[in-house]
């Protein structure tokens, strides 16, 4: 059994109209949280998108917007809360029920349609995801200069094992 998703929504395709639609998706406090759990982040305070969805002319969806975050996540260096806006453009290509997705790394991103809907929420969460910083760091936060400093030097002590050299 699969575990619930934290930002499930669900977009039946057949109901898109033909001239498209443009849909508003937010996160509420609680899929707020849990997305944060799920995504190591300190915080999510905030997270929507804004889709334009339109058919093409083989049968698929076409969907450009951009989501918008903001995010807490620890300093690598401090692990102090470092707060960052997240904002991310995208566009996709929502797949026809049964037809399979490209192996070209190239083309754009493609979402599966299952039971004629497809899961733009665990889309959205998964953008969120690769659009955050992997190495957060507050501004003037440094590490310890140790180089200079043969005390902390965790092979000055090694160093002093050495045979002389003859």
């Amino acid at each position: 059994m699969t575990a619930p998703l934290e930002f499930s929504r669900p977009v039946r395709l057949s109901q898109l109209p033909e001239a498209g639609s443009t849909l508003r998706l937010v996160a509420s406090p609680s899929e707020c949280a849990a997305l944060a759990a799920r995504l190591g982040l300190l915080a999510l305070h905030a997270f929507w998108a804004e889709l334009r969805l339109r058919p093409d002319t083989s049968g698929a969806i076409q969907a450009s917007g951009s989501l918008e975050a903001a995010v807490e996540q620890a300093c690598v260096v401090s692990l102090e809360p470092v707060a960052q806006r997240v904002h991310e453009s995208f566009t996709l290509r929502i797949l026809r029920e049964g037809e399979t997705p490209s192996e070209d790394p190239d083309s754009e991103d493609e979402v599966e349609t299952v039971a004629g809907q497809a899961e733009l929420g665990e889309v959205l969460a998964q953008l969120l995801a690769l659009a955050l910083d992997p190495y957060p760091r507050l501004e003037g936060a440094a590490l310890p200069d140790h180089a200079a400093d043969a005390a902390g030097n965790p092979f000055a002590a090694l160093a002093k094992l050495r045979p002389a050299e003859p």
